[in-house]
């Protein structure tokens, strides 16, 4: 550790070079968070002419075996005696596998129908089980970086801001990947272009990270069992995951209906990288703004006005999609507003929970908390998608190969009543829970 680091620790922050380095592996995670939301579902509906219905089972299976597979994850890590540390090792082995996998998902067959449904199913198995062994310990890493409040508020800006570009690279150039190379190579370039961000944001947290503080407390005994029982008798745990949970059902819907909010709405495959931009861009803006707002307030008052901003955003986009598309950007910049808040502030309120437990029990189980908390963000992404297909599939929505299909009127409505009511109403229902959470000195119980 170098003197830089040591001091760091000694006052409760964090050198420069750490924030940057732990920031680079959202790199990784928001490429692998954000491209199958967004392309997966239209991959399979509209290239290999797979039933909507079908398609968001899909999409949700593997995603589901997550939700098993996370925690697992987070016990393993916290078990770890590495000396390259508790979570760090994990990053490199796991995210390199999760770069091949993801390059596999888009180059398997695309005739006969099932066969090319069946390797997607296995490869996006493989890629969540990658993926599980990178996010849970890469999570977990700032409940024991730093035991300063505001400190963690300020590494998930780091976090957020590189989220929000990779999201925007990611998301934003994948669709012109996939239109620039045609029907043949154009999810196959998507997978390869991912693949390399997924490795840039691996190899890039892995040595950013190198001379970052480690705060190393006793392994928590017990089983798997004995740890997510003392993790779920967490109130503030509790009131925490459910609200990101439904938000990230919310947002997991938003990204799954981004391309058929241009194609059929808008008119215009075009359409959907400019939606995308106004959805991740203001992040890179606000994300400042809202750390102060955190800092002043406190974090759970940042979390509140982030959620009005998603939800009113969304809602109001329900209007703005029969006004065209100058009109669809500017509400999804609200919602691109609120999207920031609503990414930084439950991060940084983690490592809070987590350490709050390791201050009463002397025991380290961040890896267990974070498992449970990915796994919730997981089924959330995943159901998401799932809930806009079943939205789609009521709707009559019609899945083609022909990218000119006409959708009946109540698919026009299944494709803008999933984009934005259904966000608001989970968001809203968000809300309700979000009072639950006390554990933040800055606001009054």
């Amino acid at each position: 550790m170098d003197a830089q680091a040591a001091a760091s620790r000694a006052t409760g922050g964090l050198p420069p070079s750490a924030r940057r380095g732990y920031g680079l592996g959202s790199v990784a995670t928001g490429s692998f968070g954000t491209v199958p939301g967004l392309l997966l579902l239209p991959y399979l509906t509209d290239r290999l002419g797979v039933a909507a219905g079908v398609a968001g089972l899909v999409v949700f299976l593997p995603k589901a075996w997550d939700v098993l597979l996370n925690p697992v994850a987070g016990r393993v890590s916290d078990r770890s005696s590495h000396p390259g540390g508790r979570r760090r090792p994990f990053l490199l082995r796991a995210g390199i596998l999760l770069a091949v996998a993801f390059v596999l998902l888009f180059s398997g067959p695309t005739a006969p129908t099932g066969i090319a449904a069946a390797w997607v199913v296995v490869l996006f198995l493989a890629c969540a089980t990658a993926y599980a062994f990178f996010q849970v310990p890469y999570v977990a890493m700032p409940a024991e970086m730093t035991d300063d409040y505001d400190e963690r508020t300020r590494l998930m800006t780091w976090r957020v801001a590189v989220l929000a570009l990779a999201i925007l690279v990611s998301g934003g150039l994948s669709p012109v990947v996939r239109d620039a190379l045609g029907p043949t190579w154009g999810y196959r370039g998507v997978g390869l272009f991912v693949g390399v961000l997924i490795l840039v944001g691996t190899v890039g947290a892995w040595w950013g990270t190198r001379t970052a503080p480690t705060r190393r407390a006793a392994t928590a005994g017990g089983s798997l069992a004995d740890q997510l029982r003392v993790v779920g008798a967490s109130q503030e745990f509790r009131a925490l995951l459910a609200v990101f949970v439904l938000q990230a059902l919310a947002t997991g819907a938003m990204l799954a209906g981004v391309d058929y909010v241009a194609r059929v709405l808008l008119g215009s495959t075009g359409a959907s990288t400019v939606l995308f931009v106004c959805f991740v861009g203001p992040a890179l803006l606000v994300t400042p703004l809202w750390q102060r707002l955190g800092e002043r307030r406190g974090k759970r008052t940042g979390y509140l006005w982030g959620s009005l901003l998603l939800g009113a955003g969304a809602l109001a986009t329900l209007a703005a999609t029969g006004l065209g598309t100058v009109a669809t950007a500017v509400t999804v910049g609200v919602v691109g507003v609120g999207y920031a808040a609503c990414q930084m502030f439950p991060l940084a309120m983690l490592p809070d929970v987590a350490a709050a437990d390791t201050a009463r029990t002397g025991e380290d189980r961040a890896g267990t908390y974070t498992g449970v908390w990915t796994a919730g963000e997981t089924l959330g992404l995943a159901l998401g998608p799932f809930l806009y297909a079943a939205v789609l599939a009521v709707g009559g929505y019609v899945s083609s190969t022909d990218a000119a299909a006409v959708q009946p009127d109540s698919a026009r409505w299944a494709v803008a009543l999933g984009f934005t009511v259904l966000p608001a109403l989970l968001v809203a229902t968000s809300l309700l829970l979000l009072r639950r959470y006390r554990l933040d000195p800055k606001v009054t119980p």
